[in-house]
């Protein structure tokens, strides 16, 4: 589990390229048969990569969470990402489909990951953070997400958000999570640009090929800076930053939040004649 540390906004205005890759990208999420986390001080989430393919995977508390087992005061949700596979939570299985996701609550002691082809291995994202009550596990696939259309052709941005992890979906203690998905033709994300003081966030940017790019935005509205992103790299959003993107053609990403409240129109808008 790597360790990263939050970022002061008024150190972030003299941080290199290398050195906000450092501080915010994560990349390499998923290899064959590994778990890779990524355990950030803002909010305390981890971000997580998880790629069975000859071995099933358990997920472990380690040293950096005191904590007997991984989910003795956390929540998690996952999405899968890749193949077909298997998330087997206290003896009881559960088959997770392309774009299928899952919240397992506080309390649940063994988790373990499986692909059910290695030819067309699982590959698991997963987000978690703390909790002070346990709710039960809801498996939620992508029908049953709540759908929310937005944007428009005209401004290159139309997309549909699909809330799996929401308060109007089922109940969480604190974390969010859903996936985007833009239409062809469409570049922009979260564009107006906005920031909410309340929750952080930690974006996933999929389904784009090795030749094309996101432009993730980041910093804060007066002072922007950016990150080049490929295909399954994620990046880390401090509540006082923007997270807008734009890309090289249409692509996908997963969003999750956690911090104060869960209220999805909880944020700060920022009218785009203001960012500098």
């Amino acid at each position: 589990m790597e360790i990263r540390n939050a970022s002061n906004s008024k150190d972030v205005k003299f941080y290199t390229t290398d050195r906000l890759r450092e501080e915010f990208l994560i990349t390499n999420l998923f290899t064959k048969d590994n778990i890779r986390m990524v355990y950030s001080h803002i909010d305390r989430i981890i971000t997580a990569g998880l790629m069975p393919v000859f071995q099933e995977l358990k997920l472990e508390a380690g040293k950096e969470l005191a904590a007997d087992f991984f989910l003795q005061r956390r929540e998690m949700g996952c999405i899968n990402i890749g193949g077909k596979g298997i998330i087997t939570v206290d003896g009881t299985e559960y088959v997770m489909e392309p774009r299928d996701g899952i919240y397992i609550g506080m309390g649940n002691k063994e988790v373990t990951f499986k692909s059910v082809n290695p030819d067309e291995p699982a590959k698991f994202y997963m987000s978690s953070c703390p909790a002070h009550k346990s709710y039960p596990i809801v498996k939620i696939d992508i029908s049953k997400a709540k759908k929310v259309p937005c944007g428009s052709v005209e401004d290159c941005n139309k997309r549909v958000i699909n809330q799996y992890i929401h308060p109007e979906v089922m109940q969480s203690c604190q974390l969010s999570m859903g996936l985007t998905q833009l239409e062809p033709g469409s570049n922009w994300n979260t564009m107006p640009s906005h920031t909410h003081d309340r929750r952080m966030e930690v974006y996933l940017y999929l389904d784009m090929d090795e030749d094309n790019v996101v432009f993730h935005m980041m910093g804060e509205p007066s002072e922007t800076r950016h990150i080049v992103m490929h295909n399954e790299e994620a990046v880390i959003s401090p509540s006082w930053s923007i997270h807008s993107g734009v890309g090289t053609k249409a692509y996908s990403f997963i969003w999750a939040m956690c911090g104060e409240n869960q209220e999805f129109d909880d944020m700060d808008h920022i009218q785009t004649k203001d960012l500098r």
